[in-house]
């Protein structure tokens, strides 16, 4: 049997953060960064993913701060309080993966999407304000803001989409406050509240697949 090629999930450590590499035979051309959550590793979002677009090469990102059994993006003083120089290590660290993943693997960023749940999420966010321009289309579930002081960003050609749950109750309530700080600085949002928890499903992949394509319907109507 033929030996796998490196992108088929192995785990690769030739850049600044671990990551996996997933590209579908009929690859679209679309690409997914995928950003897990808290205490957990690259490998969770990836089922979600091919729910959203089976057809998008994914990129699965591994956090670089231990936490328990897994992973986080930065580090942590409070469920709600986050260490500042931690997150803009990070992002900055993050910004530049993303441009030499890019063009070790010939993605292209114009037709990328950063998938990023709760503390994913929150780096996907951080990295948006702090290197504006480098990320065009965020979808964020359960996120909240995080930067404590937040420089000039202009985010006028970014889409985001935010989903919170009703029932998150320690993080759903600052998800206004995110969509807030977003389109103050020129974002286009889709602000979503879904009957859920903390936790996220099937809802959540149906959302972000529909919004995905929304442009795309509102093209093909014109035409």
């Amino acid at each position: 049997m033929a030996e796998k090629p490196p992108e088929d999930g192995i785990l690769r450590h030739d850049l600044g953060f671990f990551y996996r590499l997933y590209r579908p035979v009929d690859s679209s051309g679309e690409c997914l960064f995928l950003l897990h959550g808290s205490g957990v590793d690259e490998t969770t979002l990836v089922a979600l993913a091919r729910q959203i677009s089976p057809r998008a090469v994914l990129l699965a990102v591994r956090g670089r701060i231990a936490q328990e059994d897994g992973f986080r993006w930065f580090a942590r003083v409070t469920p709600t309080r986050f260490e500042q120089e931690s997150i803009r290590t990070e992002a900055d660290a993050f910004a530049g993966f993303v441009t030499e993943a890019a063009k070790r693997h010939g993605l292209d960023l114009s037709r990328t999407i950063f998938l990023g749940y709760s503390n994913g999420a929150n780096l996907v966010s951080s990295v948006m304000l702090l290197h504006s321009g480098l990320i065009e289309r965020a979808a964020l579930l359960r996120p909240m803001p995080v930067l404590d002081d937040v420089p000039p960003a202009d985010l006028s050609k970014a889409r985001v989409l935010i989903i919170a749950g009703a029932a998150d109750l320690t993080y759903a309530p600052f998800a206004p406050a995110l969509v807030a700080l977003l389109e103050s600085h020129g974002a286009e949002v889709e602000a979503r509240t879904i009957a859920s928890g903390h936790e996220i499903g099937d809802r959540d992949a149906e959302i972000v697949r529909r919004w995905l394509a929304g442009p795309a319907i509102a093209v093909a109507q014109a035409n």
